[in-house]
């Protein structure tokens, strides 16, 4: 049986996330590692990761989607998924970058990479642990779209109370990573 609702080979999955690489920076592992967590994260949600091998520097994450990618979740109906993957020929696709390594000044913590992702495929799904420090005011709504989520950000704070007093080295002083 074959599903007519899938995109042929020639055609792109969507969402797409594209992550660009330097490979004379050997930055392949690193690539490699944001794919494969991106993947466990949202598994079927993702139509796509692509690693793009590159030179000059290069460390690009962006992402291909439509409308309907924003809309259709995974709680969606198959016949309201198939409606949506008939629409897409109809529907531009559209480039969002998410991080860039020049622009944005090194690479990306995951946690972050996986918010920005999920900003744009899901914005009102929750990601656990990944948005529990989520700082206010980050987004334009000042959290994270996430229902019941505010009252989590507010107790947590910044994360630097904890961080002083689980670490310490013999002695009572601080350890480098604390300072």
């Amino acid at each position: 049986m074959a599903d007519d609702a899938r995109p042929t080979s020639s055609e792109p999955r969507l969402p797409r996330v594209t992550i660009q690489f330097c490979t004379q920076c050997k930055w392949m592992l690193r690539a490699a590692y944001y794919a494969q967590e991106l993947l466990s994260t949202f598994s079927v949600t993702l139509g796509e990761v692509a690693l793009q091998p590159a030179t000059g520097g290069v460390f690009v994450v962006e992402i291909t989607s439509t409308d309907t990618d924003t809309t259709a979740s995974s709680t969606t109906t198959n016949a309201n998924a198939n409606a949506n993957a008939d629409d897409r020929g109809s529907l531009q696709p559209k480039r969002v970058v998410l991080w860039d390594r020049k622009v944005d000044g090194g690479f990306p913590e995951t946690k972050e990479l996986k918010r920005r992702v999920r900003d744009v495929i899901e914005p009102g799904r929750n990601l656990g642990h990944v948005d529990r420090d989520y700082g206010l005011g980050k987004s334009g709504g000042g959290g994270t779209g996430v229902p019941g989520a505010e009252g989590v950000k507010k107790s947590e704070g910044t994360g630097q109370e904890g961080k002083a007093k689980a670490c310490s080295v013999e002695g009572g002083e601080k350890c480098e990573d604390c300072e």
